[in-house]
């Protein structure tokens, strides 16, 4: 199935990387690495992850604290939220329109 972000997402994703950049190339891939990962799982099986909130689903990432926050729509999947786990919970909502 495929996928689309949510454009706030894609702006969270790509702050993220820049910040794992600033610190080791090395650890910029691995996050790169493990969401892309997250990604494939939910395309592999996008109804594995329990709704959090109606219709959303989150897929944890492995070795960094990140979720990836989802819908299923009807021809793809919409990536709502590349979030820290550390956030705010819920400040993605507004992404639901």
């Amino acid at each position: 199935m495929k996928y689309v972000f949510h454009p706030e997402a894609l702006t969270e994703y790509a702050e993220a990387v820049q910040y794992y950049t600033e610190r080791r190339a090395e650890v910029a891939q691995a996050f790169i690495d493990a969401v892309e990962d997250a990604i494939y799982r939910i395309r592999e099986s996008p109804t594995r992850w329990r709704p959090i909130d109606e219709d959303i689903r989150r897929c944890l990432t492995r070795k960094f604290p990140y979720g990836i926050l989802y819908t299923i729509e009807q021809d793809y999947i919409l990536i709502l939220a590349v979030m820290h786990c550390s956030r705010e919970p819920g400040y993605w909502k507004s992404r639901r329109e």
